[in-house]
């Protein structure tokens, strides 16, 4: 099967070819290979291309003026033109996979070998941009029309080379949403377990690349499906089964829950956002009692908001990615009361920096039930009459520690009571000058006794 492809008019697009070029003009065979094919196939605007060619990296390094030698023994160089970083790896053959991560060793090859060490079909895809001619050695072509995701060779051998590939094919599968094609798909079961073996690190950061992808509910539920989901997120896992309330969720369990839930976010999500969906009810399975009126799940933010934490800790996830999930996760069912909160504990949500990733993960949470959308109308309504008060941020405070210590008091845990206090009075309009609020406190507390 032959495809013609034109590349987009984008820088990306511009620089690749015009190093691809450079190279095949060297006298090096020289392909656009990879994700970038297949996104082309698809009718997508890739987010990198990637280039393989026949030349090694001293002959890369020579041809260009900026490179970075990120991994010269497996052929690997970054060439930097206008600023953008191209890859460009050497046509090669890996040797034995001892820690299921990285060969021992490569030799250079040629193109079908190159080829035929690829994970998928879908990726073993070269593309000359001269020409626009694709070559295919191992049927990717018919993949992409049939939407298989089908692993290079034997599944069994890809796997055991690199099980991340497990998370991997799923990841594919949802993104493209293809199907996994059968073979691939009982190996791919088979070895579910041997995912234990790969970093945190490296899963954390394929997670957060599949639930910030297209279709992540679908991903979910293919996690789940092959097994992977019990040995990756077993918190997750025991959503499964976990019933809810049928006037609330009549859309059936907490997983079922969680994964319309992720249907429902928007394209290309912050991670935090992301994260926190696939999160959020993580506490239902714990707090789980039937009381007298009906299921209920006391205190599962809370929980959630812990076990959330450790998830997070897990995988590695950074600090900062970390903190903005676990506070989404705690505080996700501030929404119900909204309506009912007093002015200055309003304001203190509706104005908080990230209050739009909380808004769309409640939106998320109504669209995966048979929630009213009645709480985002009125978030936008009073989001927007504090706008039209000139308040698009808490504003700044009218005392602070430091005026505290001026004022004798000592610093200890009353100070944060204090503070709260000032900014409480200060938010429903009753305090407006440093001046109020020192006399205020001043005459509500009494720093002799602290």
């Amino acid at each position: 099967m032959n495809r013609q492809l034109t590349l987009p008019e984008s820088p990306k697009a511009r620089i690749a070819a015009d190093i691809a070029r450079r190279l095949a003009d060297a006298g090096h065979e020289t392909y656009l290979v990879g994700g970038c094919v297949r996104s082309l196939l698809l009718g997508e605007e890739p987010k990198d291309y990637d280039i393989a060619t026949a030349a090694h990296p001293e002959d890369v390094q020579r041809l260009f003026a900026k490179t970075i030698p990120i991994g010269v023994a497996f052929g690997v160089v970054i060439v930097v033109e206008e600023g953008l970083h191209t890859e460009v790896a050497t046509f090669r053959a890996d040797g034995r996979y001892l820690d299921r991560r990285r060969p021992d060793s490569v030799t250079f090859a040629d193109a079908q070998a190159d080829a035929a060490r690829r994970d998928f079909t879908v990726n073993a895809l070269y593309l000359n941009p001269q020409s626009g001619e694709v070559l295919d050695w191992v049927g990717g072509l018919t993949d992409i029309e049939a939407k298989l995701i089908r692993a290079v060779g034997d599944p069994k051998a890809r796997f055991e080379e690199d099980a991340l590939r497990l998370l991997r094919a799923v990841r594919l599968a949802a993104r493209c949403d293809f199907e996994i094609e059968s073979g691939t798909w009982n190996a791919l079961r088979a070895e579910v377990q041997s995912i234990a073996a790969v970093s945190a690190e490296r899963i954390g950061d394929e997670i957060a690349k599949l639930f910030t992808g297209p279709h992540p509910g679908r991903g979910l539920r293919l996690l789940n499906d092959s097994g992977l989901l019990d040995v990756m997120l077993p918190e997750i896992a025991a959503m499964r089964g976990v019933p809810q309330p049928g006037k609330f969720h009549p859309e059936g369990d907490v997983f079922v829950h969680t994964a319309l839930c992720l249907d429902h976010l928007p394209p290309d999500p912050d991670p935090a956002l992301a994260l926190g969906v696939l999160l959020h009810d993580v506490g239902k399975p714990p707090t789980f009692e039937v009381a007298p009126d009906r299921i209920r799940f006391s205190g599962h933010d809370a929980v959630g908001a812990e076990i959330a934490e450790r998830i997070c800790r897990r995988l590695r996830f950074s600090n900062d990615l970390t903190a903005q999930i676990v506070e989404l996760v705690r505080r996700h069912m501030q929404f119900k009361d909204m309506p009912h909160m007093r002015p200055a504990t309003l304001k203190r949500f509706l104005l908080r920096e990230d209050f739009p990733l909380h808004l769309d993960l409640h939106r998320c949470d109504v669209l995966g039930s048979n929630g009213e959308p009645t709480i985002i109308e009125f978030c936008l309504q009073e989001r927007d009459r504090l706008q039209q008060e000139g308040l698009d941020r808490l504003p700044p405070p009218l005392v602070t520690g430091d005026d505290l210590i001026a004022l004798g008091y000592s610093p200890g845990p009353l100070f944060r009571e204090i503070l709260d206090a000032v900014e409480t009075e200060q938010l429903e309009g009753r305090l407006t000058t440093p001046e109020s609020a020192r006399k205020y406190v001043t005459e509500n507390w009494n720093p002799e006794s602290m």
